[in-house]
């Protein structure tokens, strides 16, 4: 049979990473929430990486302010690179047919 995999949502997991942060028994809290403690450490660890841009959800990917920026000027240096060969191939087509 078929395991179904649980979903949490980002309020759940913020919430289980501050009471994991205050108390000293992870493995007993993790089984007061239903998860397990390597789930939770996971969480923790997630959580002191990215802080607030943790859990995103939906395949988002989790970027620190710096990534999100490299990203940002990455998608615009590929957007600009496409323009500058599209325009290469018109002036090509536009010289060739001139003379």
């Amino acid at each position: 049979m078929k395991k179904v995999r649980k979903i949490y949502d980002k309020a759940f997991k913020d919430k289980a990473v501050q009471l994991s942060i205050e108390r000293t028994n992870v493995s007993e809290l993790a089984r007061e929430l239903g998860i397990t403690a390597p789930q939770l450490y996971k969480w923790r660890k997630e959580f002191e990486e990215f802080g607030e841009g943790s859990f995103p959800g939906k395949g988002n990917l989790k970027l620190t302010p710096e990534q999100e920026k490299i990203h940002e000027l990455e998608k615009k240096l590929k957007d600009a690179e496409l323009e500058r060969d599209i325009l290469k191939k018109a002036i090509g087509i536009f010289s060739k047919s001139g003379r």
